[in-house]
């Protein structure tokens, strides 16, 4: 029973959040539509450096090492440093704090919870969750200072 709530929480939780996003861009505000397109913009602007890292300097993963099998559904086969799912949940939950701190709140330990699942789940260390977690609050203050540059003259 635990394998299979470590594997969901690991492989799926972080698309629970993306299908969150949904609730926020129908509810009225044009808040909360910034703060989905924010949200879009830092997790894929996040994923996508997270890839260009993993592929310039390679790390193992820890299945790869400790012959432990995973505990996700689909196993990756790229470097274990920075965490892309990490990365693009943090990116989700800093992008959505910034604009609504109590929904915010909950993506945040929602990101929380994929980086300690992804670990339990024997797909990488500590240190590749605060990689990712990283990238993902940066990228999503950077973005979250670009558009405020452009909405004042």
């Amino acid at each position: 029973m635990t394998d299979l709530v470590i594997t969901f929480l690991a492989s799926f939780l972080i698309w629970f959040m993306f299908a969150g996003l949904f609730v926020l861009w129908v509810t009225d505000g044009k808040i909360q539509r910034e703060q989905v397109l924010h949200a879009l913009l830092a997790a894929g602007t996040a994923w996508v450096i997270a890839q260009i890292i993993k592929a310039l300097f390679p790390t193992l993963r820890p299945f790869e090492l400790n012959g432990i099998a995973p505990m996700v559904f689909l196993p990756s086969s790229d470097g274990a440093f920075p965490s892309g799912h990490s990365a693009a949940a943090f990116a989700l939950a800093t992008s959505i704090f910034l604009h609504d701190k109590k929904v915010g709140l909950l993506y945040e330990v929602g990101a929380v919870t994929v980086g300690i699942a992804r670990v339990l789940g024997n797909v990488h260390y500590p240190v590749d969750i605060l990689g990712g977690a990283i990238v993902g609050i940066v990228v999503a203050f950077v973005i979250e200072k670009v558009h405020l540059r452009k909405l004042t003259p």
